[in-house]
């Protein structure tokens, strides 16, 4: 079974109603034989809020060294963001896995009325996965209400209301008190109910759940006090107090009603078990949760938001309020079921509103919307645009550098907006009719599209992600310049994403671009893709010396069309090859002077090794071992960069004279992208599951390049939306960290899809242990490995290549050069 015939099959059962009782979901799961599941639970229901607080307890828990596994709901473009395992998506072939699994039963239930609903599989599918992959915790978000969502056939440990309002009355009841009473009835049996609700429904959830432990803001009656700053830059100043316990952390997460969730979620870990309070501080400031309040860009200011009824639309005006801004442009779309007139009430006064309609069969037509907001009144203009996509382009370009511009009604209309920001074209190299195949199949491409298109492949391909409507214009568009084009076979609907293979010319991509831009509103996010990556072929020119050292402040760090070399000096007692031989202040130095002498352009001095099952480093040790050495190198002929995880170190480093941050755990300390911001400094940016890597953790890639590509797409977004330019962030894909061997080799075959991105690109391959796979086992022994794979790295146009030793690289990246453009050093 292929993974998009196994999403097919979940998709297919979107057209059985929602309903509600638990006893269907308890019998798929009995069948599966998770009934009662090897790990703890915890619930989060609630009106508003109950996706980010449950990312919050995710994020606290990991953070205190639990496997935690994480189902919320609806996803933005792939199904697999509902169920992630330690922060990354459930694989496809864990879903290819399920479907199996269940697929007799779905069949065999059909006849009787009773097969599960789309929620209902999905939920088994997170508990399935969550089953396998051996979690410690999984923290499941209530889908609707709570005493009869499927997320219900579970037994919680700890669970949390977040708030009640009036909605799903359909389902729930027609009055606060008796949403209340559904919501509650998910509390565990022998602890209280974590609860930020007030007024009529706290009574309600009190008489249901019996004992509560309630959240609320300081002064006020409460067990658990929450208070704030305010906002401080592009996060938000928390405090959380109770009996015996207190956190003062920031959060990624921008208003007052996320520090109340930040006062739930700190409650459902410390109930869960050994969490401490250094714990939930760091993991609070990491629960990052893409559409709400996002900060996108700063001029103007432009931010996504799902609120999607009349509290969170308040939340959304309350948070609003902390920004300087001249003029409101307001870029709104909702579900028909939902109180617009009362969401768009509740916001700002816009002074104009693009009314649009996401694509998905349920949500309201844009003239309605407009309607509304006319009715309404406060608004100085409302034009009605339909398209999210063209609505955001028609905001963005009246806009002021002043003003904001604001996307909200549903997550629906966000995840549509971002893809501004997210969408990108990945180019690849396919030389044959073998490795078109395997293109094609990563994007799950049907079989017969396979065998008609594959040898056509042959040539330039550029695979892209977007809604089935606009890969169907995009076929359509491509096949008429002359080109070829195979669609994903995944029945998404139209909200959701699907990859498009196209194969063809450089002309026939020229064609396919003048048309998109002249005929093809709402695709300029996928044409502005397009034509970024075929701008990024890269051909290697220059070398070594043409980097320099970029110049401290200010955002000209655009490294240079050659390939730096970057010379490692680590100052450690145990890294895996030079540890214990540049401790000392003065061998260290003479280390830096001759990796320069080398040629060097970049050094880097690291203070604590990275090396599997390395043990951990004080900040002060770190420190010691660091400063001495940046200082003594400030006036040396390269640019000087400081290979630390923790944001304190690079700080002082900076402070010394360095030039370059190199994070391996890829922005993990929450503060670190804001130290490069403050700074304005590049910074490496690496992909590991974890740092260091625990070696007998088994990671599971369905294509390690496609999955280390999408989870470094986010950590750049998140660089740039500290103020970072996508010319200083440095992508590393992390050669050896949580990759085999074979894993490793193809992250470099393949290192020319890493342009995509649009940021310069860092190999680090010095000597590493994936050279035992061409019989190098030992690390003396690697040397001419590691030279081979510089020149493979330069010619597939990498910008920066970090080696132990310089000379022999430097030969190597000027070979891959000349071979690229003799001509050059003719010249020279």
């Amino acid at each position: 079974m292929e993974y998009h015939e196994a999403a097919n099959f979940l998709f297919d059962l979107r057209r059985y109603p929602s309903r509600a009782g638990v006893a269907p979901t308890r019998r798929l799961l009995e069948h599966l034989e998770v009934g009662d599941p090897p790990f703890r639970v915890v619930q989060v229901g609630g009106s508003n809020g109950k996706g980010s607080t449950a990312r919050m307890v995710g994020s606290v828990l990991r953070e205190a060294g639990y496997d935690v596994g994480l189902y919320t709901s609806p996803h933005l473009d792939d199904i697999r963001e509902r169920v992630r395992i330690d922060g990354r998506p459930v694989t496809k072939r864990a879903v290819r896995e399920y479907v199996r699994a269940i697929r007799p039963y779905v069949r065999e239930q059909t006849p009787g009325g009773a097969p599960p609903t789309f929620f209902e599989a999905v939920t088994g599918l997170a508990v399935h996965a969550f089953a396998r992959a051996g979690v410690d915790v999984a923290v499941l978000e209530v889908g609707i209400g709570g005493e009869h969502d499927a997320t219900s056939a579970l037994s919680p440990e700890a669970a949390a209301v977040t708030n009640v309002t009036l909605e799903h009355a359909d389902l729930l009841g027609d009055t606060i008190e008796e949403i209340a009473r559904d919501k509650a009835a998910i509390a565990p049996p022998d602890r209280p109910l974590v609860t930020a609700a007030d007024g009529v429904a706290l009574g309600s959830i009190t008489g249901t759940a019996g004992e509560t432990l309630r959240v609320g803001s300081a002064g006020d009656d409460v067990d658990i006090a929450v208070s704030t700053a305010g906002r401080v830059g592009v996060e938000q100043d928390v405090t959380v107090e109770a009996d015996g316990w207190c956190v003062g952390t920031r959060l990624p997460l921008l208003g007052e009603h996320q520090c109340r969730n930040a006062g739930v979620a700190a409650a459902l870990c410390r109930q869960v078990g050994d969490v401490a309070i250094e714990d939930i501080e760091r993991g609070l400031r990491n629960a990052h949760w893409p559409g709400r309040f996002e900060v996108m860009e700063r001029d103007p200011l432009v931010v996504l938001d799902g609120a999607h009824n009349p509290g969170s639309c308040a939340g959304v005006e309350r948070t609003l309020s902390t920004f300087e801004f001249d003029d409101l442009h307001l870029v709104f779309g909702a579900m028909a079921e939902k109180d617009i007139a009362g969401m768009a009430s509740a916001l700002p006064a816009p002074a104009t509103v693009y009314a649009c309609r996401p694509d998905i069969g349920r949500a309201e037509t844009a003239d309605s919307v407009a309607a509304v907001f006319e009715a309404d009144g406060r608004a100085s203009r409302v034009e009605t645009v339909d398209r999210v996509a063209s609505a955001l382009d028609a905001a963005l370009e009246a806009a002021d550098p002043e003003d904001a511009v604001v996307a909200c009604g549903s997550l629906f209309v966000v995840a549509e907006a971002r893809r501004r920001w997210t969408t990108s074209a990945v180019a690849s190299s396919v030389e044959d009719v073998a490795t078109a195949a395997a293109a094609l199949r990563r994007a799950d491409v049907a079989d017969d599209e396979i065998e008609r298109v594959g040898a056509d492949a042959v040539h330039e391909v550029v695979t892209v992600r977007a809604s089935p409507q606009a890969a169907a214009r995009l076929d359509r568009a491509f096949r008429s310049a002359g080109g070829e084009c195979a669609v994903s076979a995944l029945e998404a609907r139209p909200h959701e994403l699907v990859e498009a293979v196209l194969t063809g010319t450089h002309a026939q991509f020229d064609r396919l671009l003048g048309h998109l831009e002249a005929r093809a509103p709402g695709l300029s996010a996928v044409a502005d893709a397009i034509e970024r990556e075929l701008g990024h072929r890269p051909v290697p020119e220059g070398g070594p010396g043409d980097a320099g050292a970029p110049e401290s402040g200010g955002a000209d760090h655009a490294w240079p069309d050659g390939t730096a070399v970057m010379g490692i000096l680590n100052v450690t007692p145990d890294s895996f090859y030079d540890g214990g031989r540049y401790e000392a202040l003065e061998d260290a130095i003479d280390r830096a002077e001759g990796l320069v002498d080398a040629g060097a352009d970049i050094v880097d001095v690291g203070g604590e090794s990275t090396r599997p099952d390395a043990d951990p480093v004080p900040t002060e040790t770190e420190l010691e071992r660091v400063v001495p050495v940046v200082e003594a190198l400030a006036d040396a002929d390269a640019a000087v960069s400081v290979d630390t995880r923790k944001a304190p170190v690079a700080r002082a480093a900076l402070d010394a004279g360095a030039d370059v941050l190199n994070d391996v755990s890829g922005l993990e300390d929450p503060e670190m992208r804001l130290v490069a911001a403050e700074y304005d400094v590049p910074v490496v940016v690496m992909h590991s599951i974890e740092t260091p890597v625990d070696p007998s953790t088994d990671i599971d890639y369905d294509d390690v390049v496609s999955d280390t590509l999408d989870a470094l797409s986010e950590r750049v977004l998140l660089a740039e939306k500290a103020g970072l330019d996508r010319s200083q962030i440095i992508v590393d894909p992390g050669l050896g960290f949580g990759k085999s061997a074979a894993e490793s080799f193809e992250l470099l075959g393949r290192l020319g899809e890493f342009r995509s991105l649009g940021c310069p690109v860092l190999v680090g391959h010095s000597r590493k242990s994936m050279f035992g796979l061409v019989d190098r086992g030992d690390p003396e022994e690697r040397l001419a490995a590691t030279v081979a794979a510089s020149a493979l790295a330069a010619e597939r146009g990498a910008d920066i290549v970090r080696v132990h030793d310089v000379a022999e690289n430097v030969a190597a990246v000027k070979t891959a050069a000349a071979a690229a453009e003799p001509g050059r050093f003719e010249r020279d």
